[in-house]
């Protein structure tokens, strides 16, 4: 982990309450991998107190990116950050997905929900240089909620989506489509499935994979007040030799076996 005061921003996109931004981070970059995340300070004013989590996006030669929603004070401003500002950051943190030399020329599927998508873009830059034949399905509420479509389209990643609204891709849930996808691929199940997004779509896609004994990963989305282990604010129910125990998101994972994952009602 390393702490960058002046990681400084090269480049802002937007659509409109999601954005995209990268910054320069040479040492941050050098140790990033798909699934770790950053603590960015948002303000030199005492309020907000707490850094914002947010997963690595991207990364290219020594820059890196960040894909967010505005979703509270925090995001708003970090939103309105511009080219040539500053970020105070703490990173790579957490533990990322398994990147397994073993899935080149494999097939793998990365879901995504909404912001979910974030961390998934840049595990299927990095499985595509593996050699793995990774797929991305990419779900949202309504078209204005998959702003990375047409990116993903021009830059040639396979991919398919889904709206719950019916106003692009197929009408339902991103999980629907992931089972028309197993379906579809017949004798050639996925050898990985990775996903990230709100729990209850993290929850089906556990679901899925047990019931079609697929190996899946997932990224837990969740509120951090340090992003390193010391505060416990981060915690999540994970089975580990046959018991559950709390764990801290932060610090274990963000990315857990999608069979560890004890969820709410459920029993342990």
């Amino acid at each position: 982990m390393f702490k960058d005061p002046e990681a400084r921003i090269v480049g802002k996109e937007s659509w409109g309450d999601y954005f995209l931004l990268t910054f320069d981070s040479p040492a941050v970059s050098a140790l990033a991998r798909p699934g770790q995340f950053l603590m960015i300070k948002v303000s030199d004013e005492p309020y907000p107190l707490l850094r914002r989590p947010l997963g690595i996006h991207s990364r290219k030669d020594k820059t890196l990116g960040v894909f967010f929603k505005v979703a509270g004070i925090g995001t708003a401003l970090l939103a309105r950050k511009t080219p040539g500002e500053t970020l105070d950051l703490l990173g790579p943190l957490g533990k990322g997905f398994n990147i397994d030399p073993c899935l080149a020329g494999k097939p793998v599927l990365a879901v995504g929900g909404g912001r979910g998508i974030a961390p998934l873009y840049f595990l299927a830059w990095e499985l595509r240089a593996l050699g793995a034949s990774i797929k991305i399905l990419y779900g949202g509420r309504t078209q204005a909620d998959l702003p990375l479509a047409d990116k993903l389209r021009a830059e040639g990643f396979d991919f398919a989506c889904s709206t719950d609204d019916g106003t692009v891709g197929r009408r339902g849930l991103v999980t629907e489509l992931m089972e028309d996808e197993i379906k579809a691929g017949g004798g050639s199940p996925p050898a990985l499935v990775c996903a990230c997004g709100p729990d209850p779509m993290l929850q089906a896609v556990a679901l899925i994979a047990r019931d079609k004994r697929l190996p899946a990963e997932l990224s837990l989305e969740s509120r951090m007040g340090c992003g390193f282990g010391a505060c416990w604010g981060c915690v999540q129910r994970i089975r580990r030799d046959g018991k559950a125990e709390w764990i801290k998101i932060c610090e274990d994972g963000p990315v857990f076996p999608a069979e560890s994952v004890v969820w709410e009602k459920e029993s342990p």
